[in-house]
């Protein structure tokens, strides 16, 4: 389990598709989006907003793969997924526009939260990347959108 000696930084949340894919994972709001940019959906204004929004990201918050981690190595963590902390305010300001193309694009989405979503194989100031639990109920769902 994930501890810290504030209260408020132990919940983490995740905006994430409510069905598993096909290998299991269930795909971050990211991801979904990425998912639609490369299969060519977005219009011209929707791959510039997240283009900007991943620009953004990129400059100002660490990639755990740049920082040495092998925390998406596949081999080693098939089902890795990151959880923002719930304090990181800044992270998750970014994240309304991006949950509005979701919603434009009818891709379904939910937020969940959790004080323990999994084993941490990374963790910085505003994420933790964990690898689920197997077991049922690891994580309190609010659904959302869907």
């Amino acid at each position: 389990m994930w501890i810290t000696d504030r209260a408020d930084d132990a919940v983490l949340v995740r905006f994430r598709a409510p069905e598993p894919d096909e290998r299991g994972r269930r795909l971050g709001g990211f991801a979904l989006v990425n998912g639609l940019h490369l299969a060519g959906a977005l219009d011209a204004a929707d791959a510039r907003l997240r283009r900007g929004r991943w620009d953004v990201l990129d400059a100002a918050y660490p990639e755990p793969t740049a920082a040495g981690s092998d925390a998406y190595d596949q081999a080693l963590h098939p089902r890795a997924e990151a959880w923002s902390r719930a304090d990181a305010d800044d992270v998750l300001g970014l994240l309304p526009p991006v949950l509005d193309l979701l919603d434009r694009y009818g891709v379904h989405w939910e937020r969940s939260s959790s004080l323990d979503p999994g084993r941490v194989v990374y963790a910085d100031a505003w994420q933790v990347v964990v690898t689920p639990y197997e077991r049922a109920g690891a994580s309190r769902r609010r659904r959302l959108h869907g």
